[in-house]
């Protein structure tokens, strides 16, 4: 009995405790805010003395006079193990946490962050997970929380590393962590008054001013609204209202210059920014012109960014980071009533609000340095061109972009983790965004775009949007079809061919889609883009002004198009022109589609190809382009290309001769049969769409069954051998990569880039066997099939090598095109690098530039806070990094000019079209380029040659020179 006892003791133990551990789903974590919204207590358990000593104590019970405690509440179970199961923290009391632990580094820094995420949530809507709990008197001591909050920011600011690094997190977390009696007044007005506009409808042009263009007149609008409405508005929304007005007159309120002098006095730092901030505080009152104390302002917050490690103290860089907080704010004001009146002032301010946005910490140091002359180039001359002109612009809508996407990075993880079960969260990057010097920034760039577009005749027509001068075309094509703007995580959404998207950022695996526009374009390589650029898919950047004003189109039919210059249309169904309706009318599917030739493939080859065995003339044949020509490149480049093998498409098709179970036949003849059936049923009247799902349910069928195959013992035996040879060791010892390469990529006209699978870093010998079929089954999945159905005649003759390479932990890798892309000319190099494995492809926003034979100018920086590193025991490894730094540097840029010539010279000669471009993956390891893979880069030549995008390509005189004076 007592044996069985003990067993029974033992199961509990083991099993019991994974699945005390086991991860809460979403729908779990729904029901337990709504459970904790409804409860007086909230997430909270009683009111407990926490003492010194470590001993916890009912409210009745307070510590012993001789030890130190603080009151506060415990929290129920379920939320302490949903901190265990999910990482979850919710209903934070600051007092009862350890600085490390609430820091919570190992995890980006994810505690922290989810904090900030809460309070923005509290404040949106009455409390949220509080919403009754907020009154549960005694669970959060303030006093207690303030002094937690000053101790934990003396603690972290002893880091020199963890300042320098993550700038705009710790003032971030200033304004919302209590430390010194402040409180998040910009986020508490934002908020207040998106409540008034949900309960009252006429308030919402007063609540859109106050988010988007915020003023201290906005306070009289307040009032006027009061006394206008003041017979229909209710008790509780006239109190509300008036708890507006207190709030917005704190926001608006001067600073108190005489607390900032007492706190410069104790300063113990650099001298010259102590003393500019007194000079500020001294003369603030005489120069009470907007446009000097947003200039003044500005250079400040750069210059305490820029010297706070010369102040010692942990106690001096907070009170100096307080003061930037402060300043900052004042700008935010002020900055809305600088009124430019020229061309040259109006550049000059975006000058101001790019250095001020570098003091705030939204841009790095190395990247304010790229940008700083071109900025200024544009004010140092009396008249400037068109093209000039053109690129101070472009310059400002970068430095925009990555200011905007700076914020993202640091939140979206966590954001998109709370989204998942309450998508109010969603709302708090934009709120971020709203508060800091990006929305008066992006308000300058648009009025200088406005005028960029008057003068030089490149017009935006996107339905009748405020702003349309933040859109710009990526990619020359046009659309029709139904408008879908998705303002969330693009991931959860199940596209349609025929649809045009908005999205946020766009999913790494799309699948065909008729026209894209993005606020965050990811990069210029990654496959998405080379997809949309080879496939003549319309694609665009908008703000995310942009994408909130064209929700109401959301479901419309609009007409879309992108000139080469990129220009932007955008327009609903019954406004189109006869000549654009006439782009859409039926043509036959055999036009502009792409038959694969399969005459010369050599399906009786079925053993293992050693990579040294092939070149550039083996694509199609015996394997794909990749093995073909990364074959090659190791004949060109030995010392940069690892060994391979490569298993031909020979072997596929005789495991596809194979008997399928329960079909009565070959997985060969079922798929033959399923395309024929589609054909029977498309010649017999069915629609496009059933058509479609039936073949793609029978493909999900083949697919899952290929995953179950048997592998052939010969062949298993033959790749071992294999492995011993080319790897020198055995199957399981080495860590490789499965890469699918078929004979439907990189053709003239269809590229096929990142439609397979291509596995990371598999070590295991079972995980390579079950990886091998898991490739070949990749090819019959509903992304990869829907983009090869649309462009390709005979989507059906698809084959699958599979190129084996042994796995290079780079430093950072990404993706270079020998030529400039929408910047720069045929002879230069389009590159876009992120640190680790698999960099650029998938969309990541990567660092990318422009490599000329002399220069390199930085396009974008990487704005990716997490990446993969390829441990040597196989699998992937997550790590975080901060951008402080720029990831490639000038040896490895002369590095990618040398290899890019050698490819052109090398690879170039031997193709029929001498000035073919080239896609290229490579990587760095400890500064030494690896080559991993070579592609022809394909443009559509539909789209470069259609008259009607030739016709809305406006011709501009870039030459054409305009004063810097003139009005704006």
């Amino acid at each position: 009995m007592a044996k069985n006892i003990l067993k029974v003791l033992i199961i509990y133990l083991v099993f019991g405790s994974n699945s005390f551990a086991q991860e809460k789903s979403t729908l779990q974590i729904k029901e337990l805010v709504e459970t904790y919204k409804n409860d007086i207590r909230g997430p909270y358990y009683r009111i407990k003395w926490f003492c010194k000593d470590g001993s916890i104590r009912d409210a009745k019970d307070p510590c012993p006079d001789d030890i130190e405690g603080i009151q506060h509440a415990s929290f129920k179970q379920s939320a302490l193990d949903l901190r265990k199961t999910n990482h979850l923290y919710f209903g934070e009391i600051l007092a009862a946490t350890k600085t490390n632990e609430f820091l919570d580094a190992n995890h980006n820094y994810s505690r922290l962050k989810q904090y900030q995420i809460g309070k923005y949530l509290a404040s949106i809507n009455n409390g949220w997970i509080l919403r009754k709990g907020q009154y549960y008197r005694g669970a959060i001591q303030s006093e207690d929380e303030e002094t937690w909050g000053k101790y934990f920011f003396e603690t972290v600011l002893k880091d020199d590393n963890f300042l320098k690094t993550n700038y705009y997190l710790i003032r971030q977390a200033l304004k919302d962590i209590p430390h010194n009696g402040d409180t998040n007044i910009g986020q508490l007005m934002r908020s207040e008054s998106k409540i008034l506009a949900e309960e009252i409808p006429s308030f919402m042009d007063i609540r859109i001013k106050i988010h988007g263009n915020p003023q201290k007149t906005d306070i009289n609008l307040v009032e006027h609204f009061i006394q206008k409405n003041d017979s229909k508005l209710s008790l509780k929304e006239k109190k509300d209202l008036k708890n507006l007005i207190v709030t917005m007159e704190q926001f608006y309120a001067p600073l108190d210059f005489n607390k900032i002098d007492k706190e410069l006095a104790s300063l113990n730092g650099n001298a010259m920014v102590v003393e500019e901030i007194k000079n500020f505080s001294t003369y603030f009152n005489d120069n009470n012109s907007s446009k000097k104390i947003v200039e003044n302002s500005a250079s400040i917050l750069a210059n305490i960014r820029g010297t706070i490690l010369e102040f010692k103290s942990a106690k001096d860089r907070l009170k100096l980071l307080d003061i930037s907080n402060q300043l900052e704010n004042i700008l935010l004001i002020e900055t809305q009533n600088w009124k430019t009146v020229n061309l040259e002032e109006t550049i000059h301010k975006i000058e101001v609000l790019t250095c001020a946005s570098l003091g705030a910490g939204l841009l790095e140091f190395w990247e304010y340095d790229q940008v700083e002359n071109n900025l200024k180039s544009g004010t140092n001359q009396e008249n400037i061109t068109i093209e000039e002109l053109n690129n101070v612009l472009n310059t400002s809508r970068s430095i925009v972009e990555w200011s905007a996407s700076l914020i993202k990075a640091n939140y979206n993880e966590d954001v998109l983790k709370y989204n998942e079960f309450e998508p109010l969260a969603y709302g708090f990057i934009d709120d971020r965004v709203r508060n800091s010097i990006a929305l008066s920034l992006g308000e300058t760039v648009s009025k200088l775009g406005t005028f960029v577009a008057q003068v030089s005749n490149i017009n935006n027509k996107v339905m009748s949007i405020d702003n349309q001068s933040a859109i710009r075309g990526l990619n020359p094509g046009y659309a029709f079809g139904e408008l879908v703007v998705v303002d969330g995580n693009p991931d959860a959404i199940e596209v349609n061919t025929n649809k045009i998207y908005i999205f946020q950022n766009p999913p790494s695996d799309l699948k065909p889609v008729a026209g894209i526009m993005t606020v965050s374009e990811g990069n210029l390589v990654s496959h998405v883009q080379l997809l949309a650029r080879n496939l003549g898919i319309p694609n665009a950047a908008l703000s995310n002004e942009n994408l909130s004003a064209l929700k109401k189109y959301n479901g419309k039919k609009v007409f879309y198009a992108v000139s080469h210059k990129g220009n932007v249309i955008l327009k609903e169904e019954d406004e189109m022109s006869n000549e654009e309706e006439k782009l859409f009318e039926k043509v036959e599917r055999s036009k502009n589609m792409i038959e694969v030739p399969v005459d010369d493939i050599r399906l009786d080859v079925s053993k293992v190809i050693n990579m040294r065995d092939v070149d550039a003339t083996d694509s199609g044949k015996l394997c794909g382009p990749k093995a073909a020509n990364l074959g090659e490149l190791k004949q060109l480049f030995p010392d940069q290309v690892v060994e391979g093998l490569i298993i031909p498409f020979g072997v596929f098709k005789s495991h596809m001769n194979l008997q399928m179970p329960n079909e009565n036949k070959t997985y060969w003849e079922y798929l033959n049969a399923t395309f024929k059936e589609a054909a029977t049923k498309k010649k017999n009247g069915s629609s496009d769409e059933i058509v479609e799902q039936y073949l793609l349910t029978s493909l999900e069928k083949l697919h899952k069954s290929i995953l179950n195959i048997d592998l052939d013992k010969s062949f298993v035996k033959d790749l071992k051998s294999n492995f011993q040879s080319a790897f020198k060791n055995d199957m399981g010892n080495v860590p490789v990569f499965l890469r699918s390469d078929t004979n439907m990529e990189d053709l003239k006209e269809f590229t096929g880039a990142g439609l397979n699978l291509t596995l990371f870093n598999i070590k295991e010998e079972a995980k390579i066997l079950q990886g091998i079929k898991r490739v070949w089954a990749s090819a019959y999945t509903e992304r990869s099939f829907k983009w090869r159905q649309k462009y390709l005649l005979n989507p059906e003759n698809v084959y699958p090598s599979i190129l084996i390479i042994p796995s290079v932990d780079v430093d950072y890798s990404g993706v270079m095109i020998t030529k400039g892309i929408n910047a720069g000319t045929d002879n230069d190099l389009t590159v876009a690098f992120s640190r680790g494995a698999g960099g650029a492809v998938d969309g990541q926003s990567a660092e990318t530039r422009l490599i000329t034979k002399t220069e390199n100018y930085l396009l974008a920086p990487a704005r990716q806070a997490d990446y993969i590193r390829l441990p040597n025991y196989g699998g992937t490894k997550k790590y975080y990094t901060s951008f402080d730094k720029e990831i490639l540097n000038d040896d490895n840029i002369d590095e990618i000019r040398k290899i890019a010539s050698k490819v052109r010279k090398k690879i170039g000669e031997k193709s029929e079209d001498k000035n073919q471009a080239y896609d290229v993956e490579f990587g760095f390891k400890d500064n030494k380029l690896w080559l991993f893979q070579i592609r022809p880069f394909v443009e559509n030549k539909q789209a470069k040659s259609s008259d009607y995008l030739n016709s809305i390509t406006p011709k501009i005189s870039n030459s054409k020179e305009i004063n810097i004076n003139e009005k704006i």
